[in-house]
């Protein structure tokens, strides 16, 4: 395969991947983020990288959205929401995040291939996103994809994220420029 191939074939992957998302679980995750004072995003790797940029849409909707993990990040309590973005649903940091939310009584979100993970089963809301986790592609169980690792799951997160982004500015009636007011300006 050459270039604009592998681009072309990645593309279905995706095109098949998100077209299975369910839009009840969708809306759920966005009326669980609406209801929140504070939402925490945390994923390890690659699937962090992608909640990061959520993290950062959410701000410029206005909501009160950190990362998880930074100096800068303030305490979790029983009126805010943590979104775990794992492929597995068994990362053990994010599990231990888990815990520790559910302690303190907030709510538990899941982006996740296995909803039935150890997340999944503190999670109040999940959206599937449905891929090979990457011990699937290293043993050549991952019969609908070509990429390597988890590279379909991320992808399809930040897909998945963004449309999640979409039905958050149709619910609160923000717009591009709203957003845009927000960006960062000390770049």
């Amino acid at each position: 395969m050459r270039g604009r191939q592998y681009a072309a074939h990645i593309l279905k992957e995706l095109e098949l991947t998100l077209s299975q998302l369910d839009n009840v679980d969708m809306q759920a995750m966005a009326e669980q983020i609406l209801q929140s004072e504070k939402i925490f995003v945390a994923g390890a790797g690659r699937s962090g990288l992608m909640g990061k940029a959520f993290t950062m849409r959410l701000m410029q909707m206005g909501l009160h959205a950190y990362t998880a993990g930074e100096t800068v990040t303030p305490g979790i309590g029983p009126k805010d929401m943590l979104l775990l973005c794992s492929g597995s649903g068994e990362t053990g940091s994010l599990l231990l995040m888990a815990k520790k939310a559910a302690s303190v009584g907030a709510r538990i979100g899941l982006v996740t291939i296995k909803p039935q993970s150890s997340i999944g089963q503190l999670a109040g809301v999940t959206v599937r996103i449905p891929a090979s986790v990457k011990e699937d592609t290293a043993s050549s169980r991952a019969a609908f994809t070509i990429q390597p690792m988890g590279s379909l799951f991320e992808q399809g997160l930040l897909l998945g994220l963004d449309t999640l982004v979409l039905l958050l500015m149709d619910k609160k009636g923000v717009s591009g420029s709203d957003m845009f007011s927000r960006h960062a300006n000390l770049e």
